[in-house]
């Protein structure tokens, strides 16, 4: 055993022994405040992501047919509900586009629009404040036109641009199609405003 130097361990200190210690417990609460964020991270998208499939979903305007009431770039909330009437803004489903139009008419509603685009539900005159310009648009019915069962008559405000229910391209919406009407206009912030 000659030459050997045998190397004697050292036993650390209480101090150096209560810092590994405190060391140690706060990696393992770093740990689980991490594990917990990320978990209430995860629930709340969850739960973004339900409340807007199932109550409230999200839509961004594409296009002029709804100025001057929306604008391109507006984003909204819509309410799935089936509580539709007169006047109303919804969102419907069109050839796996979401189209935004008003409600005119719902189902055995007769409808007609003379040449100036003012436009009458059941003989009465339909008072629009949300028109900024009447027009007869892109029509191609003959009228008076009755709304068949389960359907919506729909326009857009901007009548003379708009492709709605007035052509048979579009037609009456199938309230299936529906998937809520509008009630709030979330962005940009500084239009922040209920939708009427």
């Amino acid at each position: 055993m000659k030459g050997r130097h045998v190397k004697l361990a050292t036993i650390p200190s209480m101090e150096e022994v209560d810092k590994e210690r405190q060391r140690l417990e706060y990696r393992d609460r770093y740990v689980r405040v991490l594990k917990s964020t990320v978990y209430a991270l995860v629930v709340v998208a969850a739960a973004a992501v339900l409340l807007a499939t199932m109550l409230l979903p999200v839509l961004q305007v594409s296009g002029d047919s709804m100025n001057p009431t929306l604008q391109s770039g507006d984003v909204l909330l819509l309410l799935k509900t089936d509580d539709m009437k007169t006047g109303d803004l919804c969102g419907f489903y069109w050839q796996n586009k979401l189209l935004l139009k008003r409600i005119i008419g719902g189902p055995g509603d007769v409808i007609s629009i003379d040449r100036s685009g003012v436009v009458t539900v059941n003989g009465e005159a339909l008072e629009e404040p949300y028109v900024d310009e009447l027009a007869l648009g892109e029509c191609d019915l003959k009228f008076p036109y009755q709304v068949p069962e389960n359907r919506y008559f729909v326009m857009g405000d901007h009548r003379s641009t708009s492709i709605d229910s007035r052509s048979t391209v579009i037609g009456c919406v199938d309230k299936s199609q529906i998937v809520g009407k509008v009630f709030l206009r979330v962005w940009p912030l500084s239009r922040l405003s209920w939708v009427h």
